[in-house]
């Protein structure tokens, strides 16, 4: 099976052709849909018609094989797309452990419906049509893995590395015929971090009154004023600069435009805090400013990379890894529901992260 990652994908765009058979999975919602639309419309440009499907409860795939069947003259070569809902339940198919062919306890829409049937279809589609299946999951199940193996393609969108990010910038600009001129992916990662939705729809926007095959600057994406939050990197800038009351300024003014206090432990504060460990590890072992960059993926110039650095000469290694235990442990209390009130909590890591390099 070719095993490929949205990043690598996105970025080989029309150079690599697609297989007949693509699954698309993986734990990065935006990034299921950016590559889902992306093969999509690839498809469209080699003249197939597309037809797309959406299953999901105890529904089965009679409609998505019936499509794939069906001849159409005018159209003879297709792209059937079927989108899984994660509320799916395998439309009464068998299990994987029910290979002796044993019926599930639910009634079943026909044999044709159900995963294996869909199992199949991936397994034989060998073109000129095409059947792309998106779950709207962390994998998809083994059987249709183990389908595609037999000459199909496996996407998989997990969440990006730091280091990964300004690569995403240049496939979403190359996406919309655009090159990024220098300092413009580093602006996009220090406004919105990790937040490729955000990054993706800047340079859509961007490109709407731009000539195809035009140069973006760093003016060009000047508008502070059109932003909906507090700029995304600012509660990080803050954070490494130790200023404690410009960090929880910052806190209360994006919580109550709207963000999450656990979208904003995961986006911001934790990458940077890896950032600034990352960075005064390898301040400890001797390392220099161009080093440590390389290691985190960045220019020397990076913002993100300067900052980084800052933070660690700011707070020292031991103060930092304490503090990182500390801001894994709020993410598993938030995730187990231990913790109710998250802006308290929040606020109360970062002063006591602050107070501790106060008293240094």
């Amino acid at each position: 099976m070719a095993i490929e990652t949205a990043l690598s994908i996105l970025r080989a765009g029309e150079r690599v052709p697609l297989a007949p058979a693509i699954v698309i999975g993986g734990l990065h919602a935006f990034l299921r849909e950016y590559v889902f639309d992306t093969v999509r419309r690839r498809m469209l440009r080699q003249g197939m018609k597309y037809r797309g499907f959406q299953v999901g409860g105890a529904e089965g795939f009679d409609a998505v094989l019936a499509e794939l069947r069906e001849a159409d003259l005018f159209a003879p070569v297709r792209a059937v797309g079927c989108r899984v809902l994660r509320t799916h339940r395998g439309g009464g198919d068998q299990s994987d452990d029910e290979a002796d062919g044993v019926a599930s306890g639910n009634s079943r829409a026909g044999a044709g419906g159900g995963e294996a049937a869909l199992a199949e279809a991936l397994a034989t589609m060998r073109g000129p049509g095409a059947l792309i299946v998106v779950y709207e999951r962390d994998a998809a199940p083994a059987k249709i893995r183990r389908a595609v193996e037999q000459g199909g393609l496996a996407i998989n969108c997990p969440r990006p590395y730091d280091n990964q990010l300004t690569q995403f910038a240049e496939a979403f600009a190359r996406a919309q015929d655009l090159r990024l001129g220098s300092g413009v992916a580093e602006l996009l990662i220090s406004r919105h971090a990790g937040d490729l939705s955000a990054i993706a729809n800047t340079l859509a926007k961007a490109a709407i009154h731009r000539e195809p095959g035009a140069t973006l600057i760093p003016d060009d994406l000047g508008e502070p004023a059109a932003a909906k939050i507090p700029d995304l990197f600012e509660l990080a800038e803050a954070l490494s600069n130790g200023r404690a009351a410009a960090a929880l300024a910052i806190l209360e003014r994006a919580i109550g435009a709207g963000r999450d206090p656990f979208e904003l432990l995961a986006v911001e504060i934790a990458p940077v805090m890896r950032r600034m460990m990352l960075a005064a590890s390898m301040a400890a072992h001797k390392r220099n400013a161009a080093q440590i960059a390389a290691a985190l993926g960045m220019s020397p110039s990076s913002p993100l990379a300067m900052r980084a650095m800052e933070g660690a000469r700011r707070f020292g290694m031991a103060r930092l890894s304490e503090g990182y235990r500390r801001v894994a442990q709020l993410d598993a209390d938030f995730k187990n529901g231990r913790i109710k009130e998250r802006k308290e909590a929040l606020a109360g890591m970062l002063l006591e992260l602050m107070a501790r390099q106060a008293q240094a």
